[in-house]
C-alpha cells in the first residue's frame, strides 16, 4: 500500500514496510517540513497591480503556505488577495510590508471572506479550513490592568479610533502616570466609554487631555465626578465648542442644558428705565420726532388748542373756550421710530359779540390725536353766554385729573386768571419722555 499525505501540512505518512532503504530521508524530510510550519519564515512578493497570488502546499516538500511567518512584501499599485489551498488548518502570523495605497486581504482559495492585513503591521491569524481569523485585541477577551501597562506608554498613535470602550478598561486602571502628554484624543473614544468606575481619582489632569477632545458624546452620564478631576484641570481649550456664539449679551435669554453648559444664548430687551424729557414744545408748530436708539419706549403727553373765549353784548362779560383735549399715551416703540407731528393753536377770542373759535387738535402720527375745545358761546342780549365744551383724548392710556400734572403754569394774562396749555384760548403742547434714564 502506499503512503498517503497529512490533510493540514503534507506529510508524507508511510505504511509498515514501505519505503525501505529510504525511510530515514523520508523522516527527515517530514522533520523539516515540520520545523518549516513551527519556526518558518519567507517573503513573498506581490508587487503589482490588482491580482490574486496563491500560496502552495506541496506533499512531502517545502512549500510557501506551510511558514509560520509570512511576510509580503513590493510596491502595490491595486488591490490584492493572498490565497492558501482550501481544508488546511493552520496558524500564521502575517506581515503586510507592501507599499502602496490598497488592501491585501489573506484568505483560503474558494472559502469564506478572509481577512484584511494593515499595512505596516504583523497580524496573527488562524484558519479553520474554511475561514481565516484574527487573533487580536477585538477577538481576546480579558482587560488590561494598571499594572500591565508601562507608564506614558498609551499614547494617541497607540489607540485605534474608538478602540477605547469600557469593556477594554479595568475599574481604576487609567491613572495619570499612565497617559502620555495629550494622547486621550475625541477619536480615540468610543462613544459613552469614560465612566466613573474606569478613572482613578485625580487622574484626569489638563496635560492629559487633548484640546477640545471632551465632547458630550464621549462621556457616559454622571462618568466624570469631582474626584476624578485634578484641580483646575478643565480648562477653556480642553472643553469642546458650543453652538453658542462668543460674545456679550444684554438682559440674555439663556438655555442650559442638564450638564450645565450654555446651549443657546440671545440679547433682549431691557427693562424699562427712567423716563427722562426729551421733548418739550408748544403750538401752533409742526416737526419730526425722532428717538434715541436706546430707547424702547415713549411717555408722550399731547395737549390740543383751547376754544376761545367769547364776547357778549353790553354789560355781560364773554364766556371761555373749552379746554382743549389733554392726555397721556404709553408707546412701545421699535427702532429706528421717527414720527411728525403737529400741535394746535388756541382758539381766537372774538373780539365783537360773539362766539369764540374752537382751537385746533395736536396729532403725533402713530401714537393719538387729541380734539381742541370748544369756542365760548355768545349767549344772549339778556346774559352771558355759555362755555365751549372741552376737547377730546381718544385712545390716551391716561387722562390726568388736570391739566397742569404734567405742564405747569404758563403765564398770567392781564386778568391775572391763570392760564395753562390747552386752557381757553391756549394753543396746545407736546411733551415725550424716554425710557433712557438708570
Amino acid at each position: 500500500m502506499p503512503s498517503s499525505f497529512s490533510t493540514d501540512l503534507k506529510l508524507e505518512l508511510m505504511v509498515t514496510g514501505e519505503n525501505a532503504g529510504t525511510w530515514g530521508d523520508k523522516t527527515n524530510t517530514n522533520l523539516n517540513l515540520i520545523q518549516q510550519a513551527i519556526a518558518g519564515y519567507q517573503g513573498v512578493s506581490i508587487a503589482g497591480g490588482a491580482q490574486t497570488t496563491a500560496l502552495v502546499m506541496s506533499n512531502a516538500a517545502l512549500s510557501n503556505a506551510r511558514n509560520m511567518v509570512i511576510e509580503f512584501t513590493g510596491a502595490i499599485t491595486g488591490d490584492q488577495i493572498v490565497t492558501i489551498p482550501n481544508g488546511i488548518e493552520k496558524y500564521y502570523i502575517l506581515k503586510n510590508s507592501t507599499s502602496g495605497a490598497f488592501t491585501v486581504t489573506f484568505k483560503y482559495a474558494s472559502a469564506g471572506s478572509g481577512i484584511a492585513l494593515t499595512q505596516g503591521f504583523l497580524t496573527a491569524a488562524y484558519g479553520d479550513g474554511s475561514e481565516i481569523y484574527k487573533v487580536d485585541l477585538t477577538t481576546l477577551q480579558g482587560t488590561i490592568a494598571t499594572a500591565q501597562i508601562a507608564n506614558l506608554a498609551v499614547t494617541s498613535a497607540k489607540l485605534a479610533s474608538f478602540a477605547v470602550t469600557t469593556a477594554r478598561l479595568a475599574s481604576l486602571a487609567v491613572t495619570s502616570n499612565r497617559l502620555a502628554t495629550n494622547a486621550v484624543t475625541t477619536a480615540k473614544l468610543n462613544s459613552l466609554a469614560v465612566t466613573s468606575s474606569r478613572i482613578a481619582s485625580f487622574a484626569v489632569t489638563t496635560a492629559r487631555i487633548a484640546s477640545l477632545a471632551v465632547t458630550s458624546t464621549r462621556l457616559a452620564t454622571f462618568g466624570v465626578t469631582t474626584a476624578k478631576l485634578n484641580t483646575a484641570a478643565v480648562t477653556a481649550t480642553r472643553l469642546a465648542n458650543t453652538t453658542v456664539t462668543a460674545g456679550t449679551y444684554t438682559s440674555a435669554t439663556i438655555t442650559v442644558d442638564a450638564q450645565g453648559r450654555i446651549t443657546s444664548a440671545s440679547s433682549g430687551s431691557a427693562g424699562a428705565g427712567m423716563a427722562i424729557p426729551n421733548l418739550t414744545v408748544s403750538g401752533p408748530a409742526t416737526g419730526t420726532y425722532t428717538a434715541t436708539p436706546s430707547a424702547n419706549r415713549l411717555g408722550i403727553y399731547l395737549f390740543a388748542g383751547g376754544g376761545g373765549q367769547s364776547m357778549s353784548c353790553f354789560a355781560f362779560s364773554g364766556a371761555p373756550g373749552g379746554v382743549g383735549g389733554y392726555g397721556f399715551y404709553n408707546k412701545p416703540i421699535t427702532q429706528p421710530f421717527s414720527q411728525p407731528y403737529s400741535i394746535g393753536a388756541g382758539g381766537n377770542q372774538n373780539p365783537s359779540p360773539g362766539s369764540g373759535n374752537a382751537g385746533t387738535a395736536t396729532t403725533m402720527t402713530n401714537v393719538g390725536t387729541v380734539n381742541g375745545g370748544a369756542g365760548g358761546n355768545a349767549g344772549s342780549n339778556n346774559g352771558p353766554g355759555n362755555a365751549g365744551s372741552p376737547g377730546t383724548a381718544p385712545g390716551a392710556s391716561f387722562v390726568p385729573t388736570f391739566p397742569s400734572f404734567v405742564v405747569g403754569v404758563k403765564g398770567l394774562q392781564p386778568s391775572t386768571t391763570v392760564q395753562m396749555h390747552g386752557g381757553s384760548t391756549q394753543p396746545g403742547f407736546i411733551g415725550i419722555f424716554e425710557n433712557t434714564g438708570t
